[in-house]
């Protein structure tokens, strides 16, 4: 077994079961890609098994801080079956759930989305890719499915020296799938989708929005960066519920245009839109930014909006640009939005913490003369958690943000 020596004083991450290994803390040793190495502290003691990576500055990923456990396709197969199981501890109510998310689930790298009886799994890693055929057998075992697709395209893979694949892995089928999320449906490509298909991490909430849709009663929505549409369809779901959906104006905005043509066949999915029902919407191929400036310039104002961009920021080292990019939108938003008005406001960057994001938003309320009432802190839905041990799991945050009234 090859072995890793790390440099004085840089075991006490390991030693709190945080499962990364930096190149700048290790003294010694190495192996292939993918290869388990026993870590040790700079005087020899035991510290985690780990799939090394040569060429990722996460130069290794912790599988176990058992000194007696085995890495193989059984241990492999029972953290499968482990996390497959954790799910049924949360009340999900959608048949599109995410079944391992990556170190939260003892499994670095990887992530599994389940989407009714199809798997997609995206290895990330060196080491899951170098247990890739093992994980596979493993996570249809554990579901009792047969059909897995791969999606590992996202850009992690390249800083893991990892190739882009895609296809499926076991199994074939149809790749247009359609999931029930609470009371409505929505679609998905597992082939072309952001992700693995879809942004089920905001779950949660698109049924908060909902429910505030069906208590507030929205006469004017914004949505942007609204992807294939599932806040405008939440806040359908919501004005529905309230007998409110006649007269109600919903502005959806995305530089994607199959996108949106795919936010549209959602609003007839779910029976919205129907010819004489005073519905207005709008479905605007466009640059939000430049949207919220012309919206600002005709007076235009809404009683709801939601910002929720793409990473501007996947590590720390972007933060400050993407403050920047951040606080913008923010602000923009912010003037148009109505006295009393609601802002669900967003940041899926993983080197933005919840801290800076408010602050963020806060910065922007100042230059927009606007101030307003943090009524909720939102998250991630919990089959995609954070643990204890990886606080670096909460990559997810947003704030329902309520305009103090005139």
């Amino acid at each position: 077994m090859k072995t890793l020596r790390l440099k004085p004083g840089k075991e006490r991450s390991l030693q709190r079961r945080h499962p990364w290994i930096f190149e700048s803390a290790i003294a010694r040793g190495g192996a292939d890609s993918g290869e388990t190495v026993r870590v040790e502290s700079h005087d020899g003691a035991f510290l985690a098994w780990a799939a090394f990576s040569p060429v990722s500055k996460i130069r290794a990923r912790a599988w176990s801080f058992v000194e007696t456990q085995r890495i193989d396709a059984a241990f492999l197969a029972s953290v499968c079956a482990r996390a497959v199981a954790a799910r049924t501890l949360f009340d999900l109510q959608s048949d599109g759930v995410r079944l391992v998310h990556g170190e939260a689930d003892g499994l670095p790298g990887l992530i599994v989305d389940r989407y009714g009886d199809t798997l997609v799994a995206q290895f990330l890693s060196a080491g899951v890719e170098r247990w890739k055929a093992a994980i596979a057998d493993a996570l249809l075992a554990a579901t009792g499915l047969h059909k897995l697709y791969e999606r590992s395209d996202a850009s992690g893979r390249e800083r893991e020296g990892l190739k882009p694949v895609t296809g499926w892995l076991r199994g074939e089928g149809a790749t247009e799938i359609t999931i029930r999320e609470h009371g409505w449906q929505l679609s998905l490509d597992i082939a072309t989708g952001h992700k693995t298909g879809f942004y089920l991490d905001q779950r949660d909430s698109r049924q908060r929005f909902a429910e505030l849709a069906q208590h507030r009663r929205f006469r004017r929505v914004l949505n942007c960066f609204c992807y294939t549409g599932g806040f405008t369809v939440a806040a359908l779901a919501g004005l529905r519920a309230a007998g409110a959906v006649e007269g109600a104006e919903l502005v959806s905005v995305d530089s994607s245009q199959p996108a949106l043509e795919r936010a549209r066949a959602h609003l007839a999915l779910n029976g919205f839109g129907a010819e004489g029902s005073g519905l207005k919407t709008e479905f605007l191929d466009a640059n939000v930014n430049t949207v919220l400036r012309e919206f600002i310039e005709q007076g235009r104002t809404f009683d709801a909006i939601v910002l929720d961009p793409p990473k501007f920021a996947p590590t720390a080292a972007h933060a400050e640009r993407a403050a920047r990019a951040y606080k913008d939108i923010n602000r923009l938003a912010l003037k148009l939005l109505e006295p009393g008005g609601v802002l669900l406001t967003f940041s899926c960057s993983g080197g933005i913490s919840a801290d800076l994001f408010h602050k963020i938003v806060a910065s922007a309320g100042i230059d927009a003369q606007v101030d307003g009432y943090i009524s909720e802190r939102l998250g991630a839905a919990p089959d995609h958690p954070m643990t204890i041990e990886f606080p670096e799991g909460e990559y997810l945050k947003g704030l329902v943000v309520v305009r103090k009234p005139a």
